[in-house]
């Protein structure tokens, strides 16, 4: 609704343009444009040579944590921080060079902030994650681990994501804040661990004939460890079968060898226990049959 003090601003508005000349018009609008160009053009130079010093910056913190040393899990999470942070600052830097009030966005952004973070409380959760896992240290860069339905070699922590790499290749990128409350297998902290093979053998074979057979392939492979009792090669009969006699062999071996001796040792007792005495059943069925009188 108009008042009688806005008509009166609009009427002194029109008589101050009807005061202004053509040429006075189109040069104040030529002298706007090429300030605003010329703020554009600085701002595109602030960008690119902003975006130089950051990876730069972020060189310089990789030669660092390289040089001494750092865990593999916190260089990754500080990099991807603070690489994030300085392209905010980059971001406020630009806006003030284009004439925006800074303090305006600023506080702009700080009062949008609570929304943002209740749509993105599964992000901010992330970040927590990540946060939790660097001081916990359930993993760490190059361990094989289990978690979400995922296996694979951690290959990077990042502020919100953990990367890992599967035996087939696949980058999966699984969220901190699920590995911080979820449950981890880490194949990598035992030094060692124990190999488990199910052998099937026919019935009539001698148990023990077929447990000397075993121990004896296993006791010549290096990688199976002997100096520990408590660590020893175990066979023993675990069940009945319908047509076989089922035996769970155990040996250990170093972690890094483990698949290793599992695909070796199955081909070398699939190969040279019938040698030994040790034959391995087929499924069968009996049948009777009764001729009546």
């Amino acid at each position: 609704m108009l008042t009688a003090e806005n008509t009166g601003a609009i009427a002194k508005a029109i008589e101050m343009l009807k005061t202004i000349s053509f040429q006075d018009a189109m040069s104040k609008i030529a002298n706007t444009l090429v300030n605003f160009s010329f703020k554009v053009l600085i701002a595109i130079l602030v960008f690119y040579v902003g975006r130089f010093i950051i990876r730069k910056i972020n060189q310089i913190l990789s030669n660092i944590f390289e040089k001494k040393h750092v865990d593999l899990s916190l260089a990754t999470f500080v990099q991807s921080f603070t690489q994030i942070l300085l392209y905010f600052i980059l971001v406020v830097t630009i806006i003030g060079i284009l004439g925006i009030e800074t303090s305006s966005f600023l506080a702009l952004f700080a009062s949008a902030g609570v929304a943002i973070g209740m749509a993105l409380s599964g992000t901010l959760q992330n970040f927590a994650g990540g946060v939790l896992i660097l001081i916990l240290k359930p993993y760490k860069v190059g361990d094989y681990i289990e978690a979400q339905s995922f296996a694979g070699t951690v290959k990077a922590m990042q502020m919100f994501h953990t990367v890992i790499t599967t035996p087939d290749n696949k980058t999966i990128l699984i969220p901190n804040g699920a590995l911080s409350t979820g449950s981890i297998n880490n194949y990598s902290v035992q030094p060692r661990r124990r190999v488990d093979w199910t052998i099937s053998i026919q019935y009539g074979d001698d148990f023990n004939n077929a447990a000397e057979a075993i121990k004896e392939i296993l006791n010549s492979d290096e990688r199976v460890i002997k100096d520990d009792p408590s660590q020893s090669i175990f066979v023993g009969l675990k069940e009945l079968g319908d047509s076989a006699v089922i035996l769970t062999v155990r040996a250990w071996t170093e972690s890094s060898d483990y698949w290793g001796l599992f695909f070796d040792m199955s081909q070398r007792m699939y190969a040279e226990l019938p040698a030994k005495g040790v034959n391995f059943p087929y499924p069968q069925l009996d049948v009777h049959l009764k001729h009546d009188q």
